[in-house]
C-alpha cells in the first residue's frame, strides 16, 4: 500500500489493519510553474490592494474536511483585531451555503468575498495577491494547495492535521481546532514584514524540491524492490 503521507499510513494502520511493514509513504509533489505571462488580477482584488486591504485566501472544497467552519471562526477572531482585513473564499461545495450564513451570523459577512471555483490563470492571478493562504483542515491526507501558495511566495498557515505539514517547514503551523492560535498566527504574518517575507521566500526555495519527478522515483524503487 503506498500512502500519501505518514498521517495517511496512521490511519490506514488504525482503522483498517493494515500491517505496517505492508504500508510505503510517498509524498505528493506539486506541478512546477512558469509564471510568465499570467494574466491580471480580477477587478476586486486590483479594488482591494488599491485601498490598502489584506487578503487571507481559502483554496478548496468546501467541505467539512476542509475546516471552512473554523476558517470563519479565524476570520471572527482576525476581524476583531484588524479591520482592513478580507477573506477571499475560491472554491465550492455542500458546506458553502452554511459557510455564507456563519459569516453573516458573525457579523463580518461584508469582510468575505466568494469566488467559486477558479483554476488556471485566474487562480494563479488570486494566489499571487493574496497576504497569506490558510488551509484548516480537520484530516487532510496531504494537501497541494499550500504548495501552490508556498510555490507563488504566499506565506501559509496549515493545521497539523495534514499529510503536507510533513513536508513544509517554512509554513506555520496549528491544530485546526485551536481558533486563537491560528489567530494569532494570521495577526503575526499580517502585521510583522520580516516574518511575512522570510516565509515567502524560504517557502518558495523549499517548495523547489517537492516535486512529482521525486514522487514518481520512489514508486519505481519500491516497485522494483518487490
Amino acid at each position: 500500500v503506498v500512502a500519501v503521507s505518514q498521517f495517511t499510513k496512521n490511519i490506514i494502520i488504525e482503522k483498517y489493519g493494515v500491517p505496517e511493514e505492508k504500508i510505503t509513504v510517498v509524498h505528493n509533489g506539486v506541478e512546477e510553474k512558469n509564471f510568465i505571462g499570467v494574466v491580471g488580477v480580477p477587478e476586486f482584488v486590483r479594488q482591494l490592494k488599491k485601498n490598502g486591504k489584506k487578503i487571507v485566501l481559502f483554496v478548496g472544497r468546501i467541505t467539512l474536511q476542509k475546516g471552512p467552519d473554523y476558517f470563519v471562526n479565524i476570520a471572527k477572531r482576525v476581524s476583531e483585531y484588524m479591520d482592513n482585513v478580507y477573506f477571499v473564499v475560491s472554491g465550492s461545495g455542500d458546506m458553502e451555503g452554511k459557510m455564507i450564513e456563519d459569516a453573516a451570523r458573525s457579523g463580518i459577512a461584508e469582510k468575505f468575498i466568494f469566488t467559486g471555483f477558479l483554476r488556471g490563470d485566474e487562480l494563479d492571478s488570486v494566489y499571487r495577491s493574496a497576504d497569506m493562504y490558510i488551509m484548516p483542515s480537520v484530516s487532510e491526507p496531504f494537501g497541494i494547495a499550500p504548495l501552490e501558495a508556498v510555490q507563488q511566495g504566499v506565506p501559509t498557515l496549515i493545521s497539523r492535521q495534514s499529510g503536507v505539514s510533513e513536508v513544509l517547514s517554512h509554513a506555520l503551523k496549528a491544530d485546526f481546532w485551536d481558533i486563537d492560535d491560528m489567530a494569532d498566527k494570521v495577526l503575526s504574518i499580517l502585521q510583522n514584514d520580516v516574518l511575512k517575507f522570510t516565509l515567502s521566500r524560504q517557502g518558495n526555495k523549499e517548495v523547489k524540491n517537492i516535486d512529482w519527478k521525486k514522487a514518481a522515483q520512489k514508486c519505481i524503487l519500491l516497485y522494483s524492490k518487490l
